[in-house]
């Protein structure tokens, strides 16, 4: 038996203990095959779930009240915290076997789930409380105003992409659990096992099942259902940005938090250290195979430092080892899949076709694509203008700030950015006048705590921020009161 379909029962088992029914006890139904994207074999298969089953299991979800008190939802995702670092090789083989991620990368991300639980239950002790006196103004009276948070009324349906298999997840349910709220799940159908394992991890913490629900299904029968049913208050998507679309258009009368696509440039000033630019713009364009929505997509680089830069960008590029994903020497996977190393080839071969120099890279066996560079690249180069997901690093030549900036704009994403000067006058005008949501100085655009905000504008997302404390917010409901002030 395979690692993941050993995962699969014990989820399933963990289900009938909770005396819920589930979708693998259904008989004549079709399951989703989980492809390993290096091998192509298969590791196991999931149920797919039908239209009334989600409709039930929203409906159960509904009718279930948490009653866990803070104390014990910062027990629950301290034990299992504890629990995926006792298991982190575990589990970054099975998020490699699944994705195709290197195990370094693997290996890093399993890390960052287990900062998100111990943040949230940092968070669930924390008071939610704001305090307001009355008697400000000549109008005023002798009373105060108290804030407090509550959980929504209803359910949260979330939606998850196949690019960061448990920590995306991790970013959805954690702050669900923290406030107390119900959520049902729709992972990727290319990468399930990763969810379904973090799942069961929150249940051997004891978390109650009727928190949280995984569905593992076929998006084209079910979407719909997640994004209207009568019980959902709020649909948190992470993904592309056409579904995006779609799910707002579909929404309707309830919240909505879209964490959408990103064209993040690094942005290299004539003052900057170019070896340190290089590392970065290296780093960022190709760990988790470039497949970030905050990965480098577009490499800004000022004309007078351009040759240097190029030069040690190509260098670095060519040590990048990449193949067999669970070696663990590999620095690079596989892409998710054979389509999109087939889609990174098309845009680099147009690309070249239309005037850019291919430097190394555009090799590709399968969904292995080799880290590829291309400089003298046109900004309306669809492999520049759109958002290449995966391994590429297009160059493009600046002659000054200005012209930086309104290239670094000229997109229709706005997610984050990185700047590489020392300046003080050239990063005050970034930060003021780069059209995204976060700008990191001298170091890639991703650059976060699990804690801290984080979001985009424009086709990026609406302005709405994830991240443990903003997703708490967003996942409650602000009640005031005031009383007598004694």
């Amino acid at each position: 038996m395979s690692i993941a379909q050993y995962i699969l029962d014990h989820h399933l088992n963990a289900m009938r203990l909770a005396g819920r029914k589930v979708g693998a006890e259904r008989t004549g139904h079709s399951a989703i095959e989980v492809l390993n994207p290096y091998t192509g074999k298969q590791i196991g298969t999931v149920p797919k779930a039908t239209l009334e089953e989600v409709k039930q299991t929203f409906a159960t979800a509904h009718h279930y009240q948490p009653t866990l008190t803070r104390y014990e939802r910062a027990a629950i995702l301290n034990k299992a915290a504890a629990l995926i670092s006792n298991r982190v090789d575990e589990i970054a083989r099975l998020i490699t076997a699944e994705s195709g991620l290197c195990l370094k990368d693997s290996l890093y991300e399993a890390g960052r789930v287990s900062d998100v639980l111990l943040f949230g239950a940092n968070e669930v002790l924390k008071d939610d409380g704001q305090i307001f006196s009355c008697d400000l103004t000549h109008h005023g009276k002798k009373r105060k105003v108290y804030t407090q948070r509550s959980p929504l009324l209803g359910v949260i349906s979330a939606i998850t992409p196949f690019n960061h298999p448990m920590n995306q997840v991790a970013h959805k349910v954690v702050p669900s659990i923290a406030t107390n709220n119900r959520m049902v799940l729709k992972p990727s159908e290319k990468v399930p096992f990763s969810a379904i394992l973090f799942a069961d991890i929150l249940y051997e913490a004891g978390l109650p099942p009727e928190m949280l629900s995984v569905l593992t299904g076929d998006p084209r029968e079910i979407a719909d259902e997640l994004i209207t049913n009568e019980h959902a208050d709020l649909v948190t998507f992470t993904g592309g940005v056409a579904i995006g679309k779609y799910i707002a258009s579909r929404a309707g009368y309830r919240r909505i938090v879209l964490e959408l696509g990103g064209n993040d440039p690094i942005i290299v000033m004539e003052d900057a250290d170019l070896d340190e630019a290089s590392t970065l713009a290296v780093q960022g364009s190709y760990k988790n195979s470039g497949q970030r929505c905050t990965a480098i997509k577009r490499l800004l680089v000022q004309d007078s430092v351009a040759d240097e830069f190029v030069s040690l960008v190509v260098n670095k590029t060519r040590a990048w080892t990449h193949g067999d994903p669970m070696d663990p020497a590999s620095d690079m996977g596989t892409v998710i899949d054979e389509a999109a190393a087939q889609l990174f080839e098309s845009r680099v071969n147009e690309a070249v076709a239309q005037g850019a120099a291919l430097l190394t890279g555009n090799g590709r066996r399968g969904a292995l694509y080799a880290p590829t560079v291309l400089d003298r690249v046109d900004p309306q180069m669809v492999v520049a203008r759109e958002e290449t997901f995966g391994p590429v690093s297009p160059i493009i030549r600046f002659r000054n700030i200005d012209e930086a900036i309104r290239i670094s704009n000229g997109t229709a994403y706005g997610l984050s950015s990185s700047v590489c000067t020392n300046r003080l006058d050239y990063i005050t005008r970034f930060i003021n006048q780069l059209q995204v949501g976060s700008v990191n100085v001298r170091e890639v655009p991703g650059y976060r705590l699990e804690l801290t905000p984080f979001g985009g504008i424009k086709d990026s997302g609406l302005g709405y921020k994830e991240g443990v404390q903003e997703a708490m917010k967003s996942f409650t409901n602000l009640k005031t009161y005031s009383l007598p002030w004694l």
